[in-house]
Order: C-alpha cells, then structure tokens, then sequence
C-alpha cells in the first residue's frame, strides 16, 4: 500500500490583504501545500495557529498590533506548537528586526521581493526542520547586528559558554560551519564524512544548546563568541 504524500499545511499572516491573497493563490497552486488560515495581525495568527497546527507559518515582521516579532515569540514557546515552524516575511533583507526573529524562535525569514520559486522552495525547507538563512545573511548580516548589539541579551555569551563546554570537539567544529551557512553536504565534503554523519552532529548540537532548530545555532555561534564576526 502506498503512503500518501504529505501535505504541507500553511498559515499566511500579513495586514495586507492583496499580498496574502497573492500568496494564497501561490501556494494553493503546488500539489504538496495547502493555506489553511489567514491572519490580520500577529494575535490573529496566534490563534490560528493554535486551532490549525500549521506545519509553517509566513509571518510579516511589521502588523498592527501584535506584531510578528511577538507573535513568533508566542508560537515558540507554546510547547503544543512545537512543530510549528515560523519564516518571517521583510520588506528588506537588510532588516533591523531579522537576529531578532531569529532569537525569537524563527526558523529564517525571507524578502517580500523574493521569486515565487524562492517562497515555495522556503516553505519546503523550514517544514523539512531546516533553517532557512539567505547568503547575505550568513555571510554578514547577523554577524554585523551582533557586532553593533543587535539587541542581544548581555547574559548570553556567559550562558552559551556553559553549554559549548558540553559540545565535542567535532560538534563545534560542525557548528562553526553551520554558522559559516553551508548546507550538511558542503559540511560534508570539508570534514570528509557523509551528510547522515552531519546531521547527527548537528541535531546533538541542538539538543544540547537548546536550540530550536538551525538558525538558532547561527544565533547562538556567535552570541556565545565561538565565532567572530569579520572584519568586512
């Protein structure tokens, strides 16, 4: 008997009525997704996330009200939300409240501007666990808001610390890379061992940093200090 396919369940949740609809329209179009809600505003998607279990949640970063910032803190800490993963939608790449979200329990965000390929490749990602963490901002965006603050907690690097000490020696080095932004593979292929072998590192690395899921490894990589941000 053959399985059936998954379907990946999507909450829209954007002030703008025409840009949800757009949306809506996208994703209902893919055989593998499906729009189960749409919210006004950042309470609004709180609830529907709660009465829907969204696999992802397209989250604006800026609504009236609560905002998305807000709003993702909130799903991250339902533990009956778990599951649920939340990619924030910006106007700009180049956003102040981008580590924010990131801290805040997102699994990556992604332009307004983006190709429609890009926002479908992105919700297959983040329901797949992965981060979902453009170039531009591995090689430099959240590095550059940690340099200058960023708004991060003046504990963390204290509290990171404790943990890394509970890392192994490959599992920082694993972490190193992941916060560099290379995919399993391409982290397979510097250390020479397979991708399955990665992820097992990665996933302990996680588990042991308390981490939600790989954008927040990014996160905790460099508030820790474990990696620097560079020069340029």
């Amino acid at each position: 008997m053959e399985e059936t396919p998954t379907t990946i369940r999507v909450l829209l949740a954007d002030d703008q009525a025409l840009l949800r609809s757009a949306f809506k329209v996208l994703v209902d179009s893919e055989p593998d997704m499906e729009v189960v809600g749409e919210a006004s505003d950042g309470a609004q998607a709180c609830a529907l996330a709660r009465e829907t279990r969204p696999d992802v949640v397209l989250m604006d970063i800026r609504m009236p009200g609560t905002d998305g910032l807000a709003a993702t803190r909130m799903i991250s800490a339902d533990p009956e939300l778990a599951t649920v993963r939340v990619v924030m939608l910006t106007t700009f790449e180049v956003d102040e409240y981008v580590v924010q979200s990131l801290r805040a329990g997102a699994s990556g965000f992604l332009g307004k501007g983006a190709e429609p390929d890009e926002l479908l490749n992105a919700i297959r990602v983040a329901a797949a666990g992965e981060a979902l963490l453009s170039p531009a901002a591995t090689k430099g965006l959240i590095a550059t808001f940690l340099a200058q603050g960023g708004g991060a907690d003046p504990g963390a690097p204290a509290a990171h610390a404790e943990r890394l000490a509970a890392l192994t020696v490959r599992e920082r080095e694993v972490l190193v890379h992941v916060a560099a932004g290379l995919s399993n593979d391409e982290i397979a292929g510097r250390l020479e061992v397979s991708p399955l072998t990665v992820k097992t590192h990665v996933n302990r690395a996680m588990a042991k940093l308390g981490a939600r899921d790989r954008a927040q490894l990014v996160v905790i990589a460099y508030e820790s200090g474990l990696v620097r941000p560079r020069a340029d």
